[in-house]
């Protein structure tokens, strides 16, 4: 029960890595406020005893609402910046300025919009935690598009830089940089709804399988268990750090994993018989 006695506001709480991040703070003692445009999350939310907020993190005013409103009702000990869809997938000589900007705006942007507004209210308080849901598109090419891309770096950064613009406050700032991890924001992307994004899903778990050391799909239930680390008090020694959960796939080539996939030196070996 590490969260016995705290808040915690959760955005994008409605479905994927935020619900389970949210169910996993609630079965450690917190009283979660979900945030979500989703219009299924306030059913989502009193199904399951969640506080919930209707809230477009595109929109400055509905970020401090939402921080005021949690605050107003005791406190908040915990943001998870988390909210965030693919965005725009084109590449740099074919996206519009438009789609860069959204982009920007929704995976970066907010995050920056989150920590400005909940940092006085947490050092009023004396202090408190701030997860950043990254991703390991941060940390190499091939994993996301590049807008994306781009966007998740700067989100671990500014994790850096806003960890010691607050220290001083208390305020400890971390991020969480998911890999191959099943939820629907791949075939969200591009359109896919009901019995189809299902059946794609379920290929996607399969393809994880081989991808990458750990030999299952990434479940949001395991990036749950890492902000729920960094946001609590068994990391209160952490701070402008950033939690790689991604099975391994960023380990490096795939001949240094997988012994199936010979290396340089194997096949130059095997050149010389």
């Amino acid at each position: 029960m590490r969260y016995a006695g705290k808040r915690a506001v959760v955005t994008g709480g409605a479905s994927g890595i935020g619900l389970a991040t949210a169910r996993r703070l609630a079965a450690e003692g917190a009283e979660v406020m979900i945030a979500d445009i989703d219009p299924a999350g306030a059913e989502i939310a009193a199904a399951e005893g969640f506080a919930f907020r209707h809230c477009d993190v595109l929109d400055e005013a509905a970020i401090i609402a939402l921080l005021e409103a949690a605050d107003a009702e005791g406190g908040i000990d915990l943001l998870v910046n988390n909210a965030g869809a693919g965005g725009a997938r084109e590449t740099i000589d074919a996206i519009s300025a438009d789609g860069w900007d959204f982009t920007q705006n929704l995976l970066l942007r907010s995050v920056a919009l989150g920590i400005r507004h909940v940092a006085p209210l947490m050092a009023k308080r004396g202090g408190g935690a701030i997860v950043n849901t990254a991703s390991v598109a941060a940390l190499q090419t091939g994993a996301a598009p590049t807008a994306y891309s781009v966007a998740k770096a700067g989100v671990l950064h500014l994790t850096h830089l806003a960890a010691a613009d607050l220290a001083r406050h208390g305020i400890r700032v971390n991020a969480v940089c998911p890999g191959f991890i099943v939820t629907n924001i791949f075939t969200r992307a591009v359109g896919m709804e009901g019995e189809t994004q299902t059946k794609a899903n379920a290929t996607i778990a399969h393809i994880a399988t081989t991808a990458q050391p750990i030999q299952r799909a990434g479940r949001p239930e395991d990036i749950a268990a890492a902000i729920a680390f960094l946001g609590s008090e068994d990391a209160s020694f952490v701070t402008g750090a950033h939690l790689v959960a991604d099975g391994g796939i960023t380990l490096g080539p795939r001949h240094s994993w997988d012994p199936q996939t010979p290396s340089l030196f194997a096949m130059l070996e095997a050149f010389k018989q």
